[in-house]
């Protein structure tokens, strides 16, 4: 079948948490991305993103691996911003994610390096907040306290975390429900075909019911090992990435390709219709170079509604396998 352009207005949205916010199915990320390509490409990219329906854009705070930016730490809010402006996007109608990394704490607390995100990208609020795991010294209920004090400030309208694991996620909505403060509506942690087991630990579904909590699939081509191109040879992304993810991606590759063949499909598109088969996910988290690879990415929904349960089981095999 051929898959090769699609503009689809109609995205579906769905509910993330229960913050109020509604995010498309897929998700814009920047990490790596925009600082490392000509900033008319990446502009190519923001207005494909546009023209297909996404309305999720994922941004932070990453250092330089260039070597050329202006700043150490940051550059990659800049670029953002500018692009975000010059593909057009209208501010309301677009959730902007970001991350707080506490990297610099207790000298910056929240709102200072939510305060300085902000600037660099030249905006005055995000959609969503996304905290990372707590720094040694700072209790999860005194972190939950500062992110909720960027929610009600309005520098953020919802807060979430990114790979938390199950028993701190836990804490932190206890901690939100002791403060009466609003729980996280969203949870970004690594899903894809050979890793699940964060997800579909017994004790994250558990909190992630419990706190009506959407998921956020990210890492879903396993830095990219899925589409099958490392198979002859490591370059790009995953090249020196010695990870478990990375390694098991490079394995699994081959069953990927050969099933995808099989089905007259892309890899990359299988890899996708697994995250987006989990019932509680609210949106899949991507990275992308070129227009062209965005809409191969955005097309894998066709390819998800296209399945049947036997195809569907057959990717929850090759999952386990």
């Amino acid at each position: 079948m051929s898959r090769s352009r699609v503009v689809n207005s109609a995205l579906p949205h769905r509910p993330l948490g229960t913050s109020g916010l509604e995010v498309s199915l897929f998700a814009l990320g920047s990490w790596r991305t925009f600082e490392r390509i000509p900033r008319d490409q990446g502009l190519a990219v923001m207005r494909a993103a546009r023209e297909a329906g996404i309305t999720f854009l994922d941004d932070a705070r990453y250092n330089d691996e260039t070597g050329t930016a202006p700043i150490p730490t940051g550059y990659s809010e800049v670029i953002f911003g500018e692009l975000f402006r010059g593909a057009g996007w209208v501010r309301d109608e677009v959730v902007v994610a970001n991350k707080l990394w506490w990297e610099f704490w207790p000298e910056q607390d929240a709102r200072g390096e939510l305060d300085g995100s902000l600037g660099r990208m030249g905006l005055d609020h995000v959609d969503l907040i996304y905290t990372m795991l707590p720094p040694d010294g700072l209790p999860i209920a005194d972190l939950v306290a500062q992110v909720a004090a960027l929610v009600s400030s309005g520098r953020a309208r919802a807060w979430g975390i990114g790979n938390w694991p199950a028993a701190d996620l836990a804490e932190a909505v206890q901690a939100a429900r002791d403060l009466a403060v609003p729980l996280p509506a969203a949870a970004q942690l690594p899903y894809s075909l050979v890793r699940t087991d964060w997800v579909r630990d017994p004790a994250m579904e558990a909190v992630l019911a419990d706190g009506g909590i959407g998921l956020v699939a990210s890492y879903v081509l396993a830095g990219g090992t899925l589409t099958g191109k490392y198979l002859q040879g490591e370059s790009g992304r995953a090249a020196g990435d010695d990870t478990p993810v990375i390694e098991a991606g490079r394995q699994r590759a081959a069953a990927v390709v050969e099933l995808a063949a099989e089905w007259g499909v892309s890899p990359a598109s299988l890899a996708f219709c697994f995250a987006l088969s989990h019932p509680r996910l609210a949106s899949v988290l991507f990275g992308a170079t070129t227009p062209e690879q965005l809409r191969q990415n955005v097309n894998s929904l066709d390819v998800h509604r296209s399945l049947d349960e036997a195809q569907k089981q057959r990717l929850e095999q090759l999952a386990a396998s």
